[in-house]
């Protein structure tokens, strides 16, 4: 390792003379303006993940530039360098079907470019784990940081966060109790500045995550985008780089599995966003693993939300920030997590917490003995409707529903469910259960945040709030309801949904962690002597046709298989 060529002498292009190549890579860098000094000094890779299509990304000029402040403070040579950027509402068909995209464009870039080290930008829901993916792949030593949350907004005296109060109010407009005029007033105030949803979605909870495993400088999760302490987090990241980049430490040896099951018991514990799941299964492939999801289910059983925010609670990120971020969780269930492990501070977990200021009560983190919700947030259900798993997030669903059986109203696609949902003579009733199929990996395809199956106009319109809803899809982390998610194997691949039809008794039972379909095991033999799966997983190329080809299923975090550290 101490022979491993440093700065602009990493990884240089082949010539076949390595002199030649050196002497050409410093003869175009200078057209940059660099100095010999300059390029003599260690290079510090920072990802640009900046886009005028995202709006979470907004101040990621101003974290560059705070960013590079630090490592040259420390002595390096900082290198801007732009990725793939994903931004949730502004990725057709979804974003996660872009997140493997982005993943590839971060391993290769810090692999084919020089660099000592590599600063990550992340933010919106899929950046986070696509950085941390492709960092686990490339192995250099890495360090995250990310935009934070937006503050909150105001609407009559009421403070909004996206996007939880998003689907609030648009489930109000749709049942007629918010009209066209105030629900367009409602959407100038949901997203009042720069950064990620302020509740406990997806972004909130890969920063936690993220912070958890080890890979963020504590306290950077739950800083708010706008906040000075921002760009001082900033600052300290890029100082750290450098250290890094002399230290040699890289993210397998951070994140282990050991950082791994602290990353889940932490998701339990801050009512995480399911898609967390997904993510954490997806980077341990990457690093040589997999994912328990069966050990999700004990920790959860072990471990109660405590975080009070949106949507298992009341509070937003900037709450949590003030009340001492991930900080003040950890020093709650410091009892339940391995303190030993190492992070990107280079001293370990255990350590890093004994360096942070002293905590204080507040109503954002509750103690153990007051939680928001007993028996973790997240539940993994079994059965013969999801034979390789699927989950809820029991944290954020009508307990009455919690256990349930109900008459399967079965919409096929995404595009039945449009045509379908809101028709006055679609025969349905508050106690059925809505069951979404071909929404998965491949066939929606990209597994989008569809899972959310809005209530039926007519029912919303009579009062009705929650419905036990079944999918192969995902939901966002600002979602709330009986939803019952990443079903799998999925309705593409022919798995057991793809088999349900219109009136089939579905019985839910959290407490018991099973999802069942209530029908004959010879009648779904007959059914699946005739299925037959979606024409559109057949591409013929381009990325679509790599996707389909490669992707996985729910349970592996829906990575491609040839990017995983042991393919299937």
């Amino acid at each position: 390792m101490s022979d491993e060529p440093k700065g602009m002498r990493r990884g240089l292009a082949h010539y076949g003379d390595a002199g030649f190549s050196l002497f050409l890579r410093k003869a175009f860098i200078k057209a940059m303006g660099y100095s010999d000094s300059a390029l003599d000094r260690p290079i510090i890779g920072i990802t640009n993940t900046f886009s005028g299509y995202n709006a979470c990304h907004r101040s990621v000029p101003d974290m560059i530039e705070a960013i590079k402040r630090g490592v040259m403070l420390a002595g390096g040579l900082p290198i801007e360098f732009p990725l793939v950027s994903i931004h949730e509402a502004f990725s057709h068909p979804t974003s996660m079907f872009l997140r493997n995209l982005m993943a590839m464009d971060a391993e290769e870039m810090i692999r084919a470019q020089p660099m000592d080290a590599v600063v990550l930008i992340g933010g919106c829901d899929k950046t986070v784990p696509a950085l941390l993916m492709g960092a686990a792949s490339a192995d250099i030593p890495a360090i995250l940081t990310v935009t934070g949350p937006m503050i909150t907004g105001s609407h009559k005296g009421e403070r909004l966060g996206a996007c939880t109060d998003c689907r609030r109010f648009w489930g109000q407009h749709r049942a007629g109790a918010v009209d066209a005029v105030e629900i367009e007033e409602i959407g100038d105030k949901l997203a009042p500045g720069p950064g990620t949803c302020m509740v406990m979605g997806t972004a909130s909870t890969m920063a936690l995550l993220g912070e958890a495993m080890g890979m963020m400088l504590p306290g950077g999760a739950a800083i708010p985008a706008v906040h000075a302490d921002r760009l001082r987090h900033c600052e300290a990241t890029g100082e750290r780089a450098v250290a890094l980049a002399a230290e040699k430490l890289r993210p397998s040896q951070i994140m282990t599995r050991a950082a791994m099951t602290n990353a889940l018991r932490v998701l339990q514990a801050v009512g995480g966003s399911t898609n967390g799941v997904v993510h954490l299964a997806a980077i341990a492939g990457r690093l040589g693993f997999d994912l328990d999801l069966e050990e999700l289910d004990r920790l959860g059983a072990e471990t109660p939300v405590l975080v009070d925010l949106k949507p298992s609670g009341q509070h937003y990120m900037e709450d949590l920030f003030k009340a001492g971020g991930l900080t003040a969780v950890l020093r709650e269930i410091g009892h339940l997590i391995d303190q030993s492990c190492l992070t990107v501070t280079g001293r370990s977990v255990g350590e890093n917490l004994a360096a942070q200021p002293a905590g204080w009560h507040n109503d954002v983190v509750r103690p153990l003995s007051d939680p928001i919700h007993r028996g973790g947030g997240i539940r993994l259900l079994g059965g013969n409707l999801a034979p390789n798993g699927a989950i809820i997030k029991q944290a954020a669903a009508s307990p009455a529903l919690l256990r349930h059986t109900g008459r399967a109203v079965v919409f096929t696609s995404l595009e039945d469910m449009a045509n379908r949902l809101d028709a006055p003579d679609l025969d349905v009733r508050a106690n059925d259960v809505l069951v979404l199929q071909n929404a998965g990996p491949k066939g929606a395809p990209g597994m989008p945040e569809a899972g959310y199956i809005p209530i039926p106009r007519k029912l919303a319109a009579a009062g009705v709030k929650d419905m036990v809803r079944i999918s192969d899809a995902r939901m966002s982390g600002t979602a709330f309801g009986a939803i019952v998610l990443h079903v799998s194997p999925e309705a593409a691949v022919g798995g057991p949904l793809a088999l349900v039809r219109d009136g089939d008794l579905i019985e839910l039972d959290v407490e018991n962690g099973s999802i069942a379909l209530l029908v004959e095991d010879a009648e779904l033999e007959a059914r699946r002597a005739i299925w037959s799966p979606p024409a559109h997983i057949r591409a013929t190329r381009g990325y679509a046709k790599l996707y389909f080809d490669e992707v996985l299923q729910a349970e592996d975090g829906c990575d491609f298989n040839f990017l995983r550290a042991n393919p299937r």
